[in-house]
Parts: structure tokens; C-alpha cells; sequence
């Protein structure tokens, strides 16, 4: 059982990457394996960063031999995903938007169908776009057809839509107590679901 952690932000250390390691160890507690994939280091190895649609459907040729290659063949074999992002003009960063958006074969393959998805997000300010910037990440993981684990049903509940913080996040506690819970609920649910998924090699 894998939860895979995608931290989104254009710094490995920073407000976001503090959430989503938060959350990947609260996840670990139940003994699933946690791995964590920043973005931006991937991304920016690429000739071509951005989705073209160069073919339909898509081959993956724009990054046939790449790292990220290999970051979409261990995509399409987790259980649970952890998308976190900082928030850029009330939505998600460019970096993983773009990383997103070269998931087109594994759309096609239906590699992510029933995969458990969380979202996390860190803004500048306690209203900061944060709830439109977890909106952004759902709307990613739902046309892949993913499942979203959402609010509980008691005091330890991650947030109606996901994690939401106010930056430096290492003074938010509030916000890590709701990745810890994230980080389990995603844990659980893919736990509980894991009938649903038929991984199967690219």
C-alpha cells in the first residue's frame, strides 16, 4: 500500500512541504509505505514543461526516458495521493498544474481510477485562497477519476475540503493537526479501498 506525497511548491522546505510531510507520516502510523515527489525538480529537467496535447491519446512520448517517466509509472501504482500546493492568484502553483497535466496517458490507462486523493494548501493569509486552491487540486484528482477523502464526523477532522494554512506554517498549529488527520484519513480510506484498484504495469 503506497501514499504517494506531491509537493507542489517551488521550495522542497517550505510552508507546504512542512504540511505534506506532516501528513506523510501521520499516514505512515498505519503502515502503509510514504514517499514524497518534489515537483519542480522533476519538472524543470523537462525539454518541454508544458502539456501541448502533441497527441491524442496521449503516448507520454514528451517524456519517454525521463525521470518523469519513472515519477508516473510509481503515480500509477500508489493507492492514495497527497497533493499539496502553495497558493499562486487563488489557485494551484504552475509547477505541479503543469505535472498534472502530462498525466494524460495515465488518464487514458485509468491508472488513477479509485486512487484515494487529499489536498493540502498554504497561503500568505488565513483567507487567503487556500479552499479555491484545494477546489483546483479536486477538480485535477476527480477527472482522473479519484476518490477524495473529505471532512470527518468528529473533532478530528482535516477541514471540510482539505488542509488549509496561514504561512509560517510552523506557527499554524492548527493547520498540522489537520494534515496529521488528512495524512490517516487518506491512510484509511485507501486501506479500506484497495479492492477497487487493479494496478497493472505501463
Amino acid at each position: 500500500m503506497i501514499i504517494l506525497g506531491l509537493n507542489g511548491s517551488p521550495h522542497r522546505q517550505g510552508n507546504t512541504a512542512a504540511l505534506l510531510k506532516v501528513a506523510l507520516e501521520a499516514a505512515g502510523e498505519l503502515g502503509v509505505q510514504t514517499e514524497e515527489v518534489f515537483v519542480q525538480e522533476i519538472m524543470e529537467k523537462l525539454d518541454r514543461p508544458f502539456c501541448t496535447a502533441c497527441s491524442s491519446p496521449c503516448t507520454g512520448k514528451c517524456y519517454r526516458g525521463t525521470e518523469l517517466e519513472q515519477v508516473f509509472k510509481r503515480l500509477g501504482e500508489a493507492d492514495g495521493v497527497l497533493m499539496a500546493s502553495p497558493v499562486y492568484f487563488g489557485t494551484a502553483s504552475a509547477q505541479l498544474k503543469s505535472f498534472w497535466d502530462k498525466t494524460r496517458r495515465l488518464r487514458g490507462e485509468k491508472r488513477l481510477l479509485n486512487v484515494v486523493g487529499g489536498a493540502i494548501s498554504s497561503g500568505g493569509s488565513r483567507f487567503g485562497g487556500q479552499e479555491t486552491t484545494l477546489r483546483a487540486l479536486h477538480s485535477m484528482m476527480l477527472i482522473q477519476g479519484m476518490l477524495i477523502a473529505g471532512d470527518c464526523y468528529d473533532e478530528k477532522a482535516p477541514g471540510h475540503h482539505g488542509v488549509c494554512s496561514q504561512q509560517p506554517t510552523e506557527d499554524d498549529s492548527y493547520a498540522l493537526k489537520r494534515a496529521a488527520v488528512l495524512g490517516k484519513r487518506v491512510a484509511q480510506v485507501s486501506l479500506a479501498t484497495g479492492s477497487l484498484r487493479q494496478n497493472t504495469p505501463l
